[in-house]
């Protein structure tokens, strides 16, 4: 298969070995994309089954989400040092064990702990991918389509985890939403193993444990303060100590990165303005759009009195949406270039969170979930695309991995902290109500705040995004 150490090898390659890299890219992120939605639908049942409180079914999904994104710059620069295709192998086949535990929990310590080993699975897999597939094809028009197909993938994994769970948890059980990996996954090994080649672009060296554990901690901590303030409020105890001590542990950690020889996260990497620029933004829109499908899911079940299976179909416009959006976003880079685009794109999504805050508790479908979710999905597609081509554009081949991990960190981490925060204020307005008109209104002042973030992050990529190279080399 494909080496990718040496850049004289590239040229050389047969196609059909450069696509096979792009094709194990794109499964192995469609899997680490899904389990963050899949188990959305699951939920109640998840509930039922193994007595989960409020708070415990919100940590399946952050647990997750937090471990996901705390160490993906380890994974990410362990497949610098390590070898691509072997830190492929290790995520994927640390992923597919850790699906067996959730789907077989009896507990629900049991499920999240499982999460959070998905988590770290996905977190040395997902780097890997974006750094095969950047190393496999040469930057340019090629490069910027193969990572349009990427984010289209990992859009359609996001995007259809509510359909499938939904097909899962109403035909057999929710376990099925987490044992459905295992078979996927050992193929996916059994075919990686066979037709990947390894390729390793920076020496090997010590990895910065300290540090991966200082991030995750830290945002960890910040997180689960977050979550806190549902129950006990921003000036309680039980809220304030987690987030200090988390801001506290971050501080910690730019601290070692600062004096470290070989840190996890090199500050000067944050130096160029195309990477710090986009992956802010990437923070704010994922911070925004992943809360998207946990409100639209449980709207349509807790209020508009749908099943499972009925929710996953209500949402598989917005499915496709997301999915053309990003396929879209290569060819109309090469006419408006990547700020612009990333602009309009965010632009059509805020513009899609505030529809969906009309919402009410007899709204129909059209236009209570449909139109306004194809909108916001639309928009998300085409921002993301053209903001992971700005953040991995020029990074050093000895880099790529640890900028990839930083792409996937910032959407990842944005979403978890962006669910904890929108959760909490979404609870704020219902006031402990659980009818349908309160719930409504939870909902809805969710998608309001998170339409503003968006019209912010308009306004910060208009100022800070530099223009991008032009596509056509």
């Amino acid at each position: 298969m494909v080496d990718v150490s040496t850049p004289a090898r590239r040229t050389a390659r047969p196609r059909t070995r450069t696509w096979a890299v792009v094709l194990a890219a794109c499964v192995g992120q469609f899997l680490v994309v899904l389990d963050v939605s899949v188990v959305n639908v699951a939920l109640p049942s998840m509930r039922t089954d193994l007595g989960l409180s409020t708070t415990g079914l919100q940590w399946v999904l952050s647990a997750y989400s937090i471990a996901f994104a705390g160490f993906m710059l380890l994974g990410g620069r362990a497949a610098d040092i390590y070898g691509r295709k072997r830190m492929f192998l290790v995520g994927l086949g640390l992923f597919t064990a850790a699906s067996l535990a959730g789907g077989l929990a009896q507990d629900g310590w049991q499920l999240i702990a499982a999460r959070a080993a998905q988590g770290l699975g996905a977190a040395v897999l997902a780097p890997a991918t974006l750094t095969l597939l950047t190393e496999a094809v040469p930057e340019g028009p090629a490069r910027t389509k193969a990572i349009g197909t990427w984010m289209a993938v990992g859009a359609g994994g996001g995007a259809t985890g509510g359909l499938i769970g939904g097909v899962l948890t109403d035909a057999i059980s929710w376990r099925w939403v987490l044992l459905i990996n295992v078979p996927v996954g050992v193929l996916v090994l059994t075919g990686a193993a066979i037709w990947l080649a390894e390729g390793r672009a920076g020496e090997r060296s010590r990895i910065d444990f300290l540090g991966a554990l200082l991030v995750t901690a830290g945002l960890a901590a910040v997180a689960y303060g977050i979550v806190q303030t549902e129950e006990s409020g921003w000036t309680a105890a039980a809220t304030l100590l987690p987030l200090l001590g988390g801001l506290a542990v971050l501080a910690l950690f730019v601290l070692v990165e600062a004096r470290t020889a070989k840190p996890l996260m090199p500050l000067r990497v944050l130096g160029s303005r195309a990477v710090a620029s986009a992956n802010v933004a990437m923070f704010v829109i994922g911070s925004a759009t992943f809360s998207m499908w946990y409100f639209m899911t449980v709207y349509a079940q807790n209020v508009l009195g749908y099943t499972a299976l009925e929710a996953g179909l209500a949402l598989m416009p917005t499915s496709v949406a997301v999915v053309v959006g990003s396929k879209c976003a290569p060819r109309l880079m090469a006419r408006t270039g990547a700020k612009n685009l990333a602009l309009v794109g965010t632009a059509v999504a805020a513009a899609g969170f505030g529809w969906q805050s009309t919402m009410t508790a007899d709204g129909s479908y059209l236009t209570a979930v449909c139109l306004p979710g194809v909108l916001m999905m639309t928009g998300t597609g085409l921002a993301a695309t053209p903001l992971a081509s700005l953040a991995t554009s020029g990074a050093a081949p000895g880099e790529a991995g640890l900028v990839s991990g930083l792409v996937n960190t910032s959407r990842t981490m944005g979403g978890a902290l962006g669910l904890a925060v929108l959760s909490t204020v979404a609870a704020s307005r219902t006031g402990g109500g659980t009818g349908p008109a309160e719930l409504t209104a939870g909902y809805a002042l969710a998608f309001r705040t998170a339409g503003t973030v968006l019209l912010a992050g308009v306004l910060l990529m208009l100022l800070w995004l530099p223009r991008h190279r032009s596509v056509r080399r």
